[in-house]
């Protein structure tokens, strides 16, 4: 049975719930189900947990969830691209969990591994470790942290066939493999869509076990958080220069 819905709208229609626990892919902006995320701030729904490595930058990404004030609580790992998130935090409108980058993502993978919680020696001796259980092994210190289950985990593939196996591609590798492992319904959203047999298994990141649905991801323009670019040369003066050195 075919797991292609019309839109991300019809995706998200029965799933959404206020004071649900949402995962999201994405690096910043970089492979992040954009659609998806529209699809959530459309739906009208409040008192998210958003579970993602950051809360993109205003007015993109999940950065338009915080606009809407539909989000009670963010676990991540950086959020220093979003001046209206920082606003809201600091009035205490919004309550933060921060994770150390390699942390959040293990707890992402051990929530889609079925295991519970893992010691580690990151954030030991530090406000992370605050609260949490500590264990010594082989003379060192570890500190407990739990794993992450999402009701709804949202991901961004570049190729998928109709039975959910997706394939990712460059930077959108980063958080959205384990973030589809770690929901309890787990929506994709894919550049293109194949039938069934056409992608080589070698090449499949994500199982189509891990997915229950699956929309075709619009064409749009993949925005990043900063443009970082040189001065554009005069083209005769860099005409002159190629002249000049050939003559010599």
């Amino acid at each position: 049975m075919s797991k292609v819905k019309s839109g991300a709208a019809a995706a998200l229609q029965d799933v959404l719930r206020d004071g649900m626990t949402l995962a999201v892919g994405g690096f910043g902006l970089s492979g992040i189900p954009a659609d998806l995320i529209e699809a959530v701030r459309d739906s009208g729904v409040r008192n998210l947990t958003v579970v993602s490595n950051n809360m993109g930058v205003d007015g993109k990404g999940l950065g338009i969830l915080i606009e809407g004030g539909q989000v009670r609580k963010v676990i991540a790992s950086y959020v220093g691209e979003n001046k209206l998130f920082a606003e809201q935090y600091l009035a205490g409108q919004l309550e933060v969990e921060f994770t150390p980058q390699g942390t959040l993502a293990e707890r992402l993978r051990a929530g889609g591994a079925g295991i519970p919680a893992f010691y580690t020696k990151t954030g030991v001796g530090t406000l992370v470790a605050e609260g949490k259980p500590l264990a010594e092994f082989d003379g060192e210190t570890f500190v407990l942290e739990r794993a992450i289950k999402a009701d709804v985990s949202l991901v961004h593939a570049h190729t998928a066939d109709t039975d959910g196996n997706l394939i990712y591609r460059y930077t959108a590798q980063n958080f959205n493999p384990v973030v589809a492992t770690a929901g309890a319904v787990t929506v994709a959203e894919a550049e293109v869509i194949v039938e069934p047999g056409q992608l080589d298994p070698n090449h499949i990141i994500t199982p189509g076990v891990f997915v229950q649905r699956l929309v075709q991801a619009s064409g749009r323009v993949k925005d990043i958080e900063q443009r970082t670019v040189r001065p554009r040369r005069d083209a005769e003066a860099e005409a002159a220069q190629a002249a000049s050195a050939v003559t010599v």
